[in-house]
């Protein structure tokens, strides 16, 4: 089991129990896709565009085993355009200005993210949506960009000069907890999340969705 797989179970055995349909998209780039071996970033890791759905951490692992076999890992690394595919899904979310849906994107990257720029533009517009960014870097690269754009210590600031309204992005480099046990990632990667979510929706004045049930009494 290589590092891609071991930090998607580890994160995705945690976060899949707070999705009802347990049904994930899951979107590769940087790679050359068959027939003709043009460069994507962004693409349907079970080559269903239509439909890149899988089901539960099991469905993710069994698409990337099969989709990794058919690709050509190929630079630069580029995740602003996964980042706008998630951002969709906050866009329709905000719009029914309820408190029912929240979304987090989980990248896992072994390769220096080549485009800055629109990354941060992605981020600082996805910050006023519901949407949280995990990043998990792997192997020995330098992640020094991807700790960038972890602003822990203060808002986000695109190219074009707008800010963050807060901070949605946790960047944590594998490396540092390939010893550790699956439970001791997940609990870094996932720290910051709560607070993310219940940030965005006091920011917009949502309380928490009461589902009601019938209630049957019984004599």
């Amino acid at each position: 089991m290589n590092e891609y797989m071991m930090a998607t179970y580890a994160v995705g055995n945690v976060i899949q129990d707070y999705d009802t349909d347990k049904l994930f998209p899951v979107l590769g780039f940087g790679a050359r896709l068959p027939p003709d071996w043009h460069v994507s970033h962004e693409f349907a890791v079970n080559f269903n565009p239509n439909n890149p759905f899988c089901a539960g951490v099991d469905g993710i692992i069994q698409a990337y085993q099969q989709c990794i076999t058919q690709v050509r890992l190929y630079g630069p690394t580029n995740i602003a355009p996964v980042i706008r595919h998630v951002i969709k899904f906050g866009e329709e979310a905000a719009k029914t200005n309820t408190a029912n849906q929240y979304f987090v994107l989980l990248i896992i990257s072994d390769g220096v993210i080549t485009d800055m720029g629109d990354t941060m533009d992605a981020i600082v517009y996805a910050s006023t949506l519901p949407v949280s960014i995990i990043i998990i870097g792997v192997g020995d690269a330098d992640f020094k960009g991807m700790e960038f754009l972890d602003s822990d210590t203060g808002p986000l600031t695109a190219p074009s000069g707008k800010k963050a309204v807060r901070d949605i992005v946790q960047f944590v480099p594998f490396r540092k907890y390939a010893l550790s046990s699956k439970a001791s990632l997940a609990k870094e990667v996932l720290a910051e999340v709560p607070k993310q979510v219940t940030d965005y929706f006091k920011m917009h004045n949502l309380p928490p969705s009461i589902q009601k049930q019938d209630a049957q009494v019984k004599q």
